[in-house]
């Protein structure tokens, strides 16, 4: 077997029997194929502790993205752990398949500060849900929609995939549903009242027989399933109505659900299935938010002289 042929098949193996995404399957395709190319690698005996160390540093130097025209420094950490993790899992692979190479045991991954979360304060927030006006014009589809689809972000905390896919056969007398997330495992979220008052009055006004939960409307005429970027400029639009100067995306509501939970008193484990995450240190990047509360204890029952 040659290079191509086991890197694609690493890539049907990942996508298939591992459960990932079209996307990351094509995310990694790109990762190792910049290894690769960058490296001359032609063969598996090419694949060196040298080759990959060399091309950590040729990462580490490579300029990061561009803002407003200008380069924003090196490229992040975190951004050339995601070149080394599609690399080490590729090892993997071939180990498993009994090809020799380089042991993935090599690769380290850098280490990375505290991931800094884009959030909203909770008046921004109530601002935010309000925005859509669904009392001027009772016969426009379009607000109805809107405020069903950023209360169900809101009470849910569903990535935006996630919400892409849903139909409108949601059982509305139940107060909870389950959802197919990454790697194809079910978890089961939650409605609030006001996000099933939403869709009720969403779904009562479309007169249309698309499945889809979230569809395009223009002029009241349904064309189709939403996507994740007609979702984005939906938010933004509804943020910048509300008068919220910092940009708001899905997956900030993604952060606001988690920290309202965590404020709230709600453990992290619990927050940690609801939010679909594998791995419990990926939900503690919200920890955080409690900083306030532990201020609160430390000074009701520390030191009380």
């Amino acid at each position: 077997m040659d290079l191509t042929s086991a890197k694609i098949q690493f890539l049907e193996y990942i996508e298939i029997e591992k459960g990932r995404s079209p996307l990351t399957s094509r995310n990694y395709d790109h990762y190792i194929q910049q290894f690769i190319e960058q490296m001359n690698i032609t063969t598996f005996a090419d694949i060196t502790e040298s080759a990959i160390r060399q091309f950590r540093i040729k990462l580490n130097r490579a300029p990061g993205m561009k803002t407003k025209g200008q380069n924003t420094g090196t490229m992040k950490k975190a951004t050339q752990n995601y070149y080394m993790i599609a690399l080490r899992s590729f090892l993997k692979y071939l180990r498993k398949i009994n090809i020799q190479c380089v042991s993935p045991d090599v690769i380290e991954l850098a280490k990375v500060g505290a991931r800094d979360l884009d959030l909203i304060s909770t008046d921004e927030l109530h601002r935010l849900l309000k925005a859509p006006d669904t009392t001027r014009d009772r016969s426009s589809i379009k607000p109805l929609r809107d405020k069903a689809l950023l209360e169900l972000f809101f009470s849910t905390g569903l990535r935006l995939a996630e919400l892409c896919s849903l139909n409108r056969d949601l059982d509305l007398t139940r107060d909870e549903f389950s959802i197919r997330g990454k790697g194809e495992k079910v978890r089961v979220v939650f409605l609030s009242e006001e996000a099933k008052d939403a869709i009720r009055n969403y779904l009562k006004a479309r007169k249309d027989m698309e499945e889809a939960m979230f569809v395009n409307i223009a002029r009241n005429n349904i064309g189709g399933r939403l996507t994740p970027r007609s979702i984005e400029r939906i938010v933004r639009e509804y943020a910048i109505k509300a008068g919220i100067s910092k940009k708001v995306t899905p997956h900030v509501l993604r952060h606001s659900f988690a920290t309202d939970l965590l404020s709230n008193g709600a453990d992290i484990r619990s927050v940690q299935m609801m939010l679909g995450h594998a791995n419990i240190a990926t939900t503690q990047v919200y920890t955080h938010i409690t900083d306030k509360q532990l201020r609160e204890v430390h000074k009701k029952f520390h030191s009380k002289r």
